[in-house]
């Protein structure tokens, strides 16, 4: 990494010139802290000290512990100021910061997590590090002062050391962003993929095996999807378990709606209590896409409550979403969520007895002499029963909202946005709540307004259009990264299909062009999470590894598909199958964290185009079967009479028959015959093959 040399910056913590909550949050600290950027690693060259980079954000729990234990201490915050200079990052704002020195931490053997204390040298390049350490030794952790003096000490008096560090971890860095190509990915490697990830679900309660459990929505969207191939009743049940144990347990809000991160234990019960976008944007899609399949009142009932939670709660003004809600309140983690007994025995009267039995509710608690509200009977809808509790639940929830709330995170980011939008519109769909399609239209447009700009010419683009990683407070921040124009083209084309409109389609063909620009491999094919024209990280990431966002390259595969599909423009297939081809030999050696790239390659495979022609209540009857299919592989063209698909796609030209509302179906740009009725549609699907073997 490389910057312009310039004075060093005053003695001062400058953070409060960011417009990041999380960074915000430390502008008062004693340490000197500098935002991430060229005149931080200028001061680092111009003093000869190393840097001390903390990346953490917001909602994260123990990032408050650390800056309450160590960066609020006067005594440890001099000693900072003194042996380093001090970088904070907020790894939402900058994902691509944090995901090399993450990287580097586990190429040290240790585990990665947040906060992230790295130590680097002023270029930039990571010598050593580890996570949360506490003020004095404890936890089988160093105390924080001791690692500072040891750490200053041998990169003033080993520099041959740290040189040694820094030189393997740069080699393995730049190693790990080279791509393994492979073969075509087949039907009969993802059913196999699927057999080997189902034997990691707890049979039980769902999840993968042991604590804490994570969502994990991508991986049970491939387990889904390989029963919808095979009529597996196994890789069924896995997902069912999971989704039902997760909507019933404490990981879930049962007042407001929405999911926590993750579970700190196996039963789903106790959750890290931080509510991110991009949890609940997956695991409404997944819930739709699984209801669709079993109509379980269950799954209904959550994705109405957690988008009714998106639209109370997370919206910002102009029609975005922010990004979290903290765990802690008051300085606890959880105390805004927890109950008494005797609190909700005086709140319902007559009706804490039922409500009590039904969410686990006792004297002593189910965690820390407080309990966690989850359900511990089935969902009886439409009952008398449900209808007190239902009242019940509306009666706390007000009780609730007089307390000290956590935090919130309200930056927008694009690629959360695009999650939530492209989930909320699929949603509005499946469930005919054209409220959420519209929100979902409001959130894509303040995206396109706000974080959206134009190159121009003299930046070697030709006027291509950009985007912003985050904004606030219409600040926008940050260049966008592959996840952010992904996530965006896969809403774009969701609210093509959904609605019609061509604008949407153009954007989405608009951003793929910046993608293959900017951000694409012409060594080993794929897609870096930066572009190339953004200069100050140590090495451009490249990868199809989901982390807590699907990995940008599978959802950029998919993106390529359906523009495939919808235009038959062979370049979109030649472009998929090259990033098909750039990663597929990551299958021999780590297929677990790929689910998003496997997800999108049976796309690639097996994709069903549906063409419908006609207008208004016209189509409804068609609408009405495509609601009934739980079929992730379906991409729908909606043309209004006298509309064409472009050629050379096989449905070009087709048109209504005797002026009734018409569908094709198209698969492998091969079209069938013309349909009017509704049920001639759902026998035209139910005969489309699969992308991979009908059995195991």
């Amino acid at each position: 990494m490389s910057a312009p040399d310039s004075n060093p910056s005053p003695a001062e913590n400058l953070l409060v010139h960011e417009t990041s909550p999380y960074l915000l949050q430390h502008k008062d600290n004693p340490v000197h802290w500098r935002a991430w950027g060229p005149e931080a690693f200028a001061e680092a060259r111009a003093s000869g000290k190393p840097v001390l980079l903390s990346v953490g954000y917001a909602a994260c729990h123990w990032c408050h512990v650390m800056a309450h234990e160590s960066f609020e201490n006067e005594a440890i915050a001099q000693l900072m100021n003194t042996l380093f200079v001090n970088i904070k990052v907020d790894r939402e704002e900058r994902p691509d910061v944090d995901q090399v020195y993450q990287q580097a931490l586990s190429l040290l053997g240790q585990q990665g997590g947040w906060p992230l204390t790295m130590f680097l040298t002023p270029k930039g390049e990571p010598f050593w590090g580890g996570t949360y350490f506490p003020p004095s030794s404890r936890y089988g952790r160093p105390g924080f002062p001791d690692v500072l003096r040891g750490v200053a000490e041998t990169y003033a008096q080993d520099p041959g050391k740290v040189g040694r560090n820094v030189k393997a971890l740069g080699d393995a860095l730049t190693r790990l962003s080279r791509g393994n190509p492979g073969g075509a990915i087949t039907g009969a490697a993802l059913n196999a993929v699927a057999d080997r990830l189902v034997r990691e679900v707890d049979p039980f309660l769902g999840g993968i095996n042991g604590a804490p459990k994570f969502p994990q929505p991508s991986i049970f969207d491939l387990l889904w999807r390989a029963h919808l191939r095979t009529g597996r009743g196994d890789l069924r049940d896995a997902v069912i378990t999971t989704l039902t144990h997760m909507a019933n347990g404490g990981i879930y809000d049962h007042l407001a709606g929405g999911f926590a991160r993750y579970s700190t234990d196996e039963q789903w019960l106790v959750p890290h209590f931080e509510k991110m976008l991009y949890d609940n944007a997956q695991l409404v899609a997944l819930m739709t896409q699984v209801w669709q399949g079993t109509r379980d009142p269950l799954l209904e009932v959550r994705v109405r409550e957690t988008v009714g939670w998106v639209l109370n709660e997370m919206k910002v003004p102009g029609g975005g979403f922010g990004a979290t809600l903290d765990a802690d309140s008051e300085g606890e983690e959880g105390r805004f969520y927890v109950w008494r007994k005797a609190d909700i025995d005086r709140l319902l009267g007559d009706d804490a007895e039922l409500f009590c039995a039904h969410y686990d509710v006792t004297e002593l608690g189910n965690w820390e002499g407080h309990t966690i509200l989850n359900r511990r009977t089935p969902l009886a809808p439409g009952s008398a029963e449900e209808n007190r509790l239902a009242h019940a639940r509306a009666r706390l929830l007000k009780a609730r909202a007089l307390r000290i709330r956590p935090g919130w995170d309200d930056k927008m980011l694009a690629d959360w946005n695009g999650l939530m939008i492209a989930a909320l519109a699929r949603a509005g769909f499946v469930f005919e709540q054209p409220r959420w399609i519209e929100a979902a239209i409001d959130a894509y447009g303040h995206v396109v307004t706000s974080l959206h700009h134009t190159g121009g010419a003299e930046d070697g683009t030709g006027g291509l259009d950009r985007l912003y990683h985050s904004g606030r407070g219409g600040r926008p921040r940050h260049a966008g990264l592959l996840e952010d124009y992904a996530n965006m083209g896969k809403a774009a084309l969701t609210l093509h299909e959904i609605t019609g409109d061509t604008a949407f389609l153009d954007q989405a063909v608009r951003w793929t062009e910046t993608l293959d620009r900017h951000f694409w491999d012409e060594g080993d094919g794929g897609y870096f999470t930066t572009a190339d024209d953004v200069g100050d990280l140590l090495v451009r990431p490249r990868h199809a590894h989901d982390n807590a966002v699907p990995a940008g390259n599978g959802t950029q595969l998919g993106n390529l598909t359906r523009l495939w599909l919808l235009t038959g423009q062979d370049r979109y297939r030649a472009r998929a199958d090259a990033l098909m081809s750039a990663f597929s030999g990551e299958l021999e050696r780590n297929f677990f964290p790929l689910s998003t790239f496997l997800n999108m390659a049976e796309l690639l495979l097996g994709g069903v185009h549906v063409v419908l022609v006609g207008e208004g209540d016209d189509l409804e009857p068609f609408n009405a079967i495509l609601r009934t299919q739980s079929r992730p592989t379906l991409v729908v063209s909606r043309l209004a009479p006298g509309q064409n698909l472009p050629e050379p796609h096989p449905a070009a030209g087709k048109t209504m028959v005797n002026g009734r509302a018409t569908a094709y179906v198209c698969q492998d740009m091969r079209c069938s015959l013309p349909v009017t009725e509704p049920d001639a549609l759902a026998d035209l699907l139910a005969a489309a093959l699969p992308a991979g073997d009908p059995v195991l």
